[in-house]
């Protein structure tokens, strides 16, 4: 119990640091269209504890998704209309997507809002999930659900810029490989964000 008073105070207080805002036009802000208009969206960043410490769920995009088949993303997506806002938003999508309660959920705090280049308004939340977990993807939105050490995605060190060509551009990315997952763009460039508040 004390391990887990330990990592929700620390998140609370990574939480309410200052720190950078993040967006996928960090590295690119030529690309930023004028008047950009943006759809309010929201992702959950949930742990769970699992030997070895403490993990981040995240999903690989089920690849005959229209929009970013096959990569890794958080549970997560647009604010719908009848949820009461971005955090209820997050909670469905995680229990849409991988079967979490979000009744075993304990929200700690939001991070900035992220804006993407597919025009989305994110808000990260971060929170902590009750027990143990083991997530049931839905296989028409998800491939597969794992977990990442979240020692691993703290550490600066972790990330790297790359760039690839898109729509005959060259664009630069954050990148923050685990394993046999290639972690890049909003959801490494998050990450990342969190990483420099509690670094």
């Amino acid at each position: 119990m004390a391990a887990r008073r330990e990592i929700i105070e620390h998140l609370r207080d990574v939480l309410n640091r200052d720190g950078p805002q993040s967006s996928d036009f960090d590295l690119n802000p030529q690309f930023r269209p004028t008047g950009l208009k943006l759809r309010p969206a929201a992702v959950l960043i949930a742990l769970a504890e699992k030997p070895g410490g403490w993990h981040v769920i995240l999903t690989k995009r089920a690849s005959t998704l229209k929009h970013h088949p096959g990569q890794i993303a958080f549970p997560g997506g647009k604010v719908d209309p009848g949820d009461a806002g971005p955090e209820a938003a997050a909670l469905r999508e995680a229990q849409e997507e991988v079967g979490l309660d979000p009744a075993r959920v304990r929200v700690l705090g939001a991070m900035p809002v992220h804006e993407t280049v597919t025009g989305f308004r994110v808000t990260p939340f971060v929170g902590v999930i009750d027990g143990d977990f083991t997530p049931v993807p839905e296989a028409g939105e998800v491939e597969e659900a794992f977990f990442v050490p979240l020692a691993h995605l703290m550490d600066e060190g972790a990330y790297s810029v790359q760039r690839r060509r898109w729509l005959g551009q060259w664009r630069s990315y954050y990148t923050v490989p685990w394993g046999p997952y290639y972690i890049w763009g909003a959801t490494a460039r998050m990450l990342r964000a969190l990483a420099a508040r509690a670094a």
